[in-house]
């Protein structure tokens, strides 16, 4: 069973036992979180797709552990008039294993 959940502004398609980085989320490590917004659901030649989200679905995950990804380097520069600008981003990650799926 596979599900197509959506945290953090972004679309993961996960199955039970995968583990993933996704933006920060306000838990400890080793909680077990509720995850509800569930696109879609599929199993073999079963899919349920929500109109928005599909209704009843719950994703179970555990947190992991929380970190920061590798930095990002921003380099502006304007040829020509003696501007250069250096700036660096590391964004803050919570990397989670999901246990459960059900629909």
């Amino acid at each position: 069973m596979y599900a197509v959940i959506k945290t953090g502004g972004k679309q993961y398609r996960v199955t039970a036992g995968y583990k993933l980085k996704v933006e920060q989320i306000p838990a400890d490590v080793g909680s077990e979180i509720t995850l509800d917004q569930i696109l879609m659901v599929g199993e073999g030649e079963s899919v349920q797709i929500g109109t928005p989200v599909v209704s009843g679905a719950v994703v179970k995950a555990t947190v992991l552990s929380h970190g920061r990804h590798d930095k990002v380097k921003i380099f502006k520069m304007r040829r020509r008039k003696h501007y250069m600008k250096h700036q660096g981003h590391r964004q803050n990650y919570t990397e989670i294993r999901i246990d459960t799926i059900s629909a």
